[in-house]
């Protein structure tokens, strides 16, 4: 089984890739099947209902947010964090909706109001998955002209109904230049090729993309964590999601600074570097994420595209 460093790392927003990236992702699944079937002109309702955790938790893990802003055609890895919360309370005090306006602009809106047609179950769950939200496309005369389910199955892939019963998950198989599965079999490997573990897992990339666009994906990575690290450090407040959370990086910086050589404390800088990005996840900024648990994050889904 094949994993690319960005399978391992992807640029997304938090607080939750299961609760914002996943159903952003969905959204927008949804929206561009519209415009893919020729029916997003004549779409003048949409509704999006959210089960299980994603209706019991979805205001404080941000998914309504994520939702509105996936139909207006919004990715989370390109999404401007700073509009976001702009466009949402647009959304909600205009009650009107852009569909795709991301993508092709804002000619295709309609009356959308959140209260009633973004709906939140929190008791009732879909058996699939605990992540799940159907969403519904209506003409002028309410006719239905899409209905489909998704279900956000962590790390922010997301499948459809038609990948119930079947292998949702699939090893990518690419054939590598160097393939390994211990870290002894990796010393190993450059120990026979004389490469060092970085050049070899750079000649093991090149079954993806080129030299050229790993770099550059790999410097676009490490500048999504640098900044994160930056708006971290520097805004003060309190923390969505209704628990009055003050954030606290911001302060202990300034403390950190005052105390000297930044050497010297070379460990309190890692830790305060840390919450600075916690409270960024926390309110929904950019991130980088990294899939914790199984399945691998090289199992792609077989059903993402719909």
């Amino acid at each position: 089984m094949a994993i690319s460093v960005f399978d391992l790392f992807s640029i997304g927003i938090g607080p939750s890739s299961s609760h914002t990236v996943g159903p952003m992702r969905a959204a927008r699944m949804f929206v561009s099947r519209l415009k893919q079937d020729g029916v997003l002109a004549q779409t003048t309702a949409v509704r999006a209902e959210l089960f299980g955790s994603l209706g019991a938790t979805g205001h404080g893990h941000g998914t309504p947010k994520a939702v509105l802003l996936g139909l207006e055609g919004h990715e989370p890895h390109t999404v401007d964090v700073a509009q976001a919360d702009l466009d949402v309370a647009r959304i909600r005090e205009t009650g009107r909706i852009r569909l795709l306006g991301a993508e092709i602009g804002p000619a295709h809106e309609i009356g959308f109001d959140a209260s009633t047609q973004l709906v939140l179950h929190r008791r009732r769950s879909l058996p699939y998955h605990a992540n799940g939200m159907i969403l519904f496309a209506y003409d002028g005369d309410g006719l239905p002209l899409l209905e489909k389910t998704y279900y956000s199955v962590g790390g922010g892939f997301v499948v459809d109904e038609d990948a119930v019963g079947a292998d949702r998950v699939k090893p990518d198989t690419t054939p590598l230049a160097h393939p390994f599965s211990t870290g002894d079999e990796l010393l190993r490997l450059t120990k026979e090729t004389g490469l060092s573990v970085s050049a070899l897992m750079l000649e093991n990339e090149k079954a993806w993309r080129t030299e050229e666009e790993i770099r550059a994906g790999l410097l676009e990575i490490w500048r999504v964590m640098a900044d994160c690290v930056a708006r971290g450090l520097d805004r003060e407040g309190i923390l969505p999601g209704g628990l009055k959370v003050r954030r606290r990086a911001a302060a202990a910086s300034r403390a950190l600074r005052s105390e000297g050589d930044p050497a010297r404390r070379a460990m309190e800088w890692v830790t305060l570097y840390a919450m600075a990005v916690n409270e960024e996840n926390a309110a929904g900024g950019r991130v980088v994420t990294a899939p914790p648990t199984a399945p691998p994050a090289s199992s792609r889904p077989s059903c993402t595209t719909t």
